[in-house]
């Protein structure tokens, strides 16, 4: 399933407080739609690694009670009131001791005395015994407390989310022309750096920083792997010595409309940029003289920069000149 379609079935489960483990390669971005969907929701998150636990942090310390009988003192980390989600990231990392003190918690939402409160939903996540990451088998009495859904990485929803994000428009621009490089895992390879949406978003926080040019594609490489990082430094050397988008809108009938498609997707990121309820007139006239897939692209990123631009009539013309495009 891809990110969006997690999203929704998300919400569904929580709704009902059905237990889900989601399962996908290192990289994807698992945890960023638990996160997503909290927020949607409004709902607290926990985030649990359990990797990191030892059997007696779920179940915590004893002490005696005014009985002089011995109970549990319940950790902390887990909720004691209110509405959210509890999320047991890389569960099936731990150790089958952690995921046995987990079958209690899924399934009858309690450790001992401790009772997971009414409003808070458990969630966990991992990656596929395939991948060769360090795993545990899950037990089947434990697998069998969840529905188990496939994450698979998706460009439009990367797109989606990389642009809520503000990532890097020369990144966005590079996987939109190379989407297959969006994520590339091979367990048989056992390489340190590999593209993942994961990566992409390091090579990102790397141009934020603004390397030295002759560091630049060492760190690059050091993300996403040499042949990734390669074609991405020369896809950036396009980006960078593009026209100034504000020429562009200056004269969108005359300026120059590079024919290279790899120069076109970077155009189309720059210039849906700039866009506003005030250039929209500027913006359509230059997208009409880009081959029509081009065309959607920018107007339809513009109107993700600024949805008031829906409302020009500019807008209204292309969206009839090209309604068999958009169908």
């Amino acid at each position: 399933m891809k990110p969006s379609q997690i999203n929704t079935a998300l919400k569904t489960l929580i709704y009902i407080r059905q237990p889900l483990f989601i399962w996908g390669p290192p990289g994807v971005g698992k945890s960023q739609v638990v996160s997503q969907t909290a927020r949607q929701l409004g709902l607290k998150l926990i985030d649990i690694r359990a990797v990191l636990l030892d059997p007696v942090d779920l179940r915590g310390l004893p002490h005696i009670d005014e009985n002089h009988r011995a109970c549990w003192c319940p950790p902390d980390f887990l909720p004691g009131e209110g509405n959210g989600i509890l999320f047991l990231d890389e569960l099936n990392v731990a150790t089958p001791l952690v995921q046995a003190a987990c079958y209690q918690l899924v399934l009858d939402r309690r450790l001992g005395e401790y009772r997971l409160p009414e409003g808070w939903s458990i969630i966990a996540a991992g990656n596929r015994e395939s991948d060769r990451s360090v795993t545990h088998r899950m037990p089947s009495a434990l697998a069998n407390r969840f529905v188990h859904l496939s994450f698979d990485v998706n460009i439009e929803d990367w797109v989606v989310w990389a642009e809520e994000n503000s990532m890097a428009p020369e990144v966005v621009a590079f996987l939109r022309f190379r989407p297959s490089l969006l994520h590339v895992f091979d367990p048989q390879q056992n390489e340190k750096a590999f593209p993942t949406p994961r990566s992409w978003e390091f090579v990102s926080s790397i141009l934020s920083g603004k390397p030295e040019a002759a560091l630049e594609y060492e760190l690059i490489k050091g993300a996403v792997g040499e042949g990734a990082a390669a074609e991405f430094s020369g896809f950036t050397r396009v980006f960078r010595n593009l026209p100034d988008p504000d020429a562009l809108l200056i004269s969108p009938e005359t300026a120059e409309v590079p024919e290279d498609p790899a120069t076109l997707y970077a155009v189309c990121e720059v210039l849906a940029g700039k866009a506003s309820k005030e250039n929209m007139a500027q913006v359509v006239a230059y997208a009409k003289r880009l081959p029509p897939e081009f065309s959607v692209l920018l107007v339809r990123d513009a109107v993700k920069t600024d949805n008031e631009v829906v409302h020009t009539s500019a807008f209204n013309e292309w969206a009839a000149a090209y309604s068999n495009v958009l169908i």
